[in-house]
């Protein structure tokens, strides 16, 4: 299956002390699948990941491995080609610019969204954008 991959689903992978039946989801359909991401992911996960590092609930090693264990996955980066439908977006459902991407790429290639994201995942359900699960 192809989908689109939200950071706050990846992050839940890397971290312990998480867990999500829709993060477990995700990482089930990524091993056989693939997933879409809008550029602003690579940033996010790292931004993430060294946020968390500093706070001690994860070691840089983990960090290194886990940005490795990403790297083997199927995992295309995008970038959004409507500029103006996704600041659509923002600003009908006063996402981020960051969350606003996520969907205009969903609804642009026509395939689930993978989010644990509330805002998010409602913007998704009020434009009809199917969320993985």
């Amino acid at each position: 299956m192809r989908f689109i991959l939200d950071a706050s689903v990846t992050i839940v992978w890397a971290m312990r002390d998480e867990a999500h039946a829709l993060a477990d989801l995700a990482f089930l359909e990524l091993k056989s699948g693939s997933a879409i991401v809008p550029g602003i992911w690579w940033y996010e996960i790292r931004n993430i990941l060294a946020l968390n590092e500093r706070r001690g609930r994860i070691a840089p090693d983990d960090c290194v491995q886990f940005i490795r264990a990403l790297e083997q996955f199927k995992i295309e980066i995008v970038f959004p080609q409507d500029s103006a439908r996704m600041m659509e977006l923002c600003h009908k459902y006063a996402l981020s610019v960051y969350d606003a991407a996520y969907l205009a790429i969903a609804q642009r290639e026509q395939l689930p969204l993978a989010t644990l994201d509330k805002a998010l995942s409602a913007a998704a359900s009020a434009e009809r954008v199917p969320i993985l699960g």
